[in-house]
């Protein structure tokens, strides 16, 4: 599982942490969902997973470098469960 962080204006030390706090809270989470979603239909290499993450607006976006027939298993319940229900369509 792969994160691209999204950052407006500098990164500071304090930038950099936020980013770590904001890793080790999604990367279980997203991990759970990910093997919910995919029951049976994943080898469990989540290397092929990336995901977009503004830090600023604490939202992450199932990225395009994901393969399309997992965004597509994904995608309809990705914003419910991982950004806490928002309509917003979360792929990049």
């Amino acid at each position: 599982m792969k994160f691209n962080w999204v950052i407006s204006g500098e990164t500071d030390q304090a930038v950099k942490k936020a980013c770590i706090d904001m890793e080790y809270r999604l990367r279980p989470k997203i991990t759970k969902f990910l093997l919910k979603k995919l029951d049976g239909d994943f080898s469990g290499d989540f290397s092929i997973f990336h995901f977009d993450v503004d830090v600023q607006n604490r939202w992450v976006w199932i990225s395009n470098k994901t393969p399309q027939r997992f965004i597509e298993k994904i995608k309809s319940d990705f914003d419910r469960e991982i950004n806490g229900g928002s309509t917003l369509f979360s792929v990049a």
